[in-house]
């Protein structure tokens, strides 16, 4: 099916790609054999012989030969500046995941060096630039770095604080990045309390403007709510073998305090227009969060995306409540293997089986975005994805397209809501952004356990090839 842009001039593209698959992933599922990109722009997805009127003297071609072209993938979970600093390590490392046994036995996010990481800016820029290196080779586009501020500007790594911002803010300002980049800003200790009165005199502080939003916007504000079930943090209904529920982080004098204090939290960002992203992983506490994200567009009803990181143990209940807020998951499928055993032992075997509802999640029209959590877990969203299917056991039969598609967007399309920037990027829509990257093989003719075999052979952003591995070409 052609899909072009009606206001294309005869101007000739700046880039064409032809002779394979060009999966759009947009809502009527339109596919190609080629795509064309003038200014940074998708200007036509058609066959091979529309795109011959775009091709010019100056138009680079390239050549598939049965290769695929897939929007960008959008890490919409992804702690960039802190993964520069840490690879080729990760948090979880090498571990055995079938065995169900991490290499790290904590709270991952306390897994803190005992000297910072970063300090100067020179080692925050260099940090960040690493991190955009290695995202163009794995074909991410835009990623969100969830949680950077003042909260943070005493913290172990030195990967979180203002500093940070501050340096992003100039990379953007040189053209220097190369991924887009999404902010949500941390007025509390990573993993750890926030206190009402700070959140609320930092945030209406907080200077949300930056020069080309498209490229580096403050999206919103993360809270941390609680902790994780394996550290008996995650407030739940249930009760860990210690007798104990877990509870919120958010400080106040007793649980009803802390809560009524996540819930003011929750209501005087989303007045002040800010997107809340809330690290909950305990039935409870994305319960209130949902409730909460009800009360707060009660009162000014706006869409603000307002999304649940991590979920651990969101109830059916819940996301049927979600689903009609028009909140988002973000899940983490690796996290999902690698500690479900943790689960098990904390809360038993059904509750760990029944945590991370990714299936349901989709079932109920909640927007499901999957990330990786970097540096926690490798960047790589092929390995991502080939957990989450791992997660969500074997496709029913014939539906095995339908789950690579649903796999594909929620690295693309759903982030990219998530992002309050479906408008314009996310699909290969003619008049969207050209953030798009090339495969070896067509990804709906395999399995998503096979996607970690699958080479990314080319990264373009903004119509500019950021990263290419091999690529063959005319013109």
């Amino acid at each position: 099916m052609l899909r072009t842009d009606r206001d294309v001039s005869d101007a000739p593209a700046d880039l064409v790609f032809r002779g394979g698959t060009v999966l759009t992933l947009d809502a009527a599922g339109t596919r190609g054999t080629a795509v064309a990109v003038r200014h940074g722009r998708i200007v036509l997805v058609g066959g091979d012989d529309e795109v011959l009127a775009l091709i010019g003297r100056r138009t680079r071609v390239v050549e598939l030969e049965g290769r695929a072209v897939i929007p960008g993938i959008n890490d919409s979970h992804l702690h960039a500046t802190w993964l520069g600093a840490m690879w080729p390590n990760t948090v979880f490392g090498a571990a055995d995941a079938q065995a169900g046994a991490p290499a790290f036995e904590g709270d991952p996010h306390d897994a803190a060096p005992a000297a910072p990481l970063v300090g100067s800016a020179a080692e925050i820029r260099a940090a960040i630039l690493r991190a955009g290196e290695l995202a163009a080779s794995l074909g991410i586009t835009s990623y969100t770095e969830p949680g950077l501020g003042p909260g943070e500007d005493a913290g172990a790594t030195g990967c979180f604080s203002q500093a940070v911002l501050d340096e992003y803010i100039v990379l953007e300002a040189e053209r220097a990045l190369t991924a887009r980049v999404n902010v949500l800003m941390l007025f509390g200790v990573l993993d750890g309390p926030s206190e009402l009165h700070s959140f609320s005199s930092r945030l209406r502080a907080t200077v949300r403007e930056t020069e080309r939003p498209a490229w580096l916007r403050i999206a919103g504000v993360k809270i941390f709510a609680d902790g994780i079930p394996p550290m008996l943090q995650a407030w739940t209904r249930r009760s860990y073998p210690d007798g104990s529920s877990g509870g919120l982080l958010v400080t106040g004098l007793d649980a009803a305090e802390r809560e009524a204090n996540l819930r003011q939290m929750i209501r005087t960002a989303h007045r002040a227009g800010f997107q809340v992203g809330v690290h909950a992983t305990g039935d409870r506490t994305i319960e209130v969060t949902a409730d909460a994200v009800a009360e707060a567009m009660a009162e000014e009803p706006t869409e603000l995306r307002h999304y649940v990181i991590h979920g651990d143990l969101v109830t059916g209940e819940t996301l049927a409540v979600m689903a009609r807020l028009g909140m988002g998951l973000n899940v983490q499928a690796g996290i999902a293997v690698q500690t479900s055993a943790w689960v098990a032992g904390v809360l038993g075997e059904e509750v760990a089986a029944a945590a991370w509802p990714l299936a349901d999640t989709l079932a109920a029209g909640v927007s499901l975005s999957l990330s990786s959590d970097a540096p926690i877990l490798s960047p790589d969203w092929r390995e991502g994805a080939a957990a989450a299917d791992a997660w969500m056991g074997p496709a029913a039969p014939g539906a095995e397209e339908e789950r690579m598609l649903a796999l594909l967007h929620a690295y693309t399309v759903a982030p990219a809501r998530q992002d309050g920037a479906d408008a314009w990027k996310g699909t290969l829509e003619p008049k969207k952004v050209a953030d798009l990257i090339v495969l070896s093989a067509d990804p709906l003719t395999l399995t998503p356990a096979d996607l970690p075999g699958v080479s990314i052979d080319m990264t373009v952003v903004d119509g500019d090839v950021v990263f290419e591995r091999a690529v063959a070409l005319i013109g």
